[in-house]
């Protein structure tokens, strides 16, 4: 269970760009049974200069937003978000 404004926080980003998450999962082959947002519970986020980065990870799979844009999915790790720099898991634009 997670804390309801960090669920808000994940479903604001999921849902906005459901077919954009979708497509990076399918493209990725990490879509597996399918998107369900209610199994994405966790969130990891910073600034950096005037740039956001969010990473919003389910216990198999870490999506990296850029602001609010999705542009990478990779198999989650929990080394990811113990990193120094969680980005460079990702192929960031």
């Amino acid at each position: 269970m997670t804390a309801p404004t960090v669920e808000a926080a994940i479903h604001e980003l999921m849902d906005l760009t459901w077919n954009l998450v979708y497509g990076l999962l399918a493209e990725r082959g990490l879509l597996g049974d399918g998107l369900f947002v209610e199994d994405y519970t966790g969130i990891h986020s910073w600034l950096e200069d005037l740039t956001r980065y969010t990473i919003v990870h389910s216990r198999t799979v870490a999506v990296l937003f850029v602001d609010t844009r999705p542009v990478d999915a990779v198999v989650f790790h929990h080394d990811l978000l113990g990193a120094d720099d969680p980005k460079s898991f990702f192929t960031v634009p």
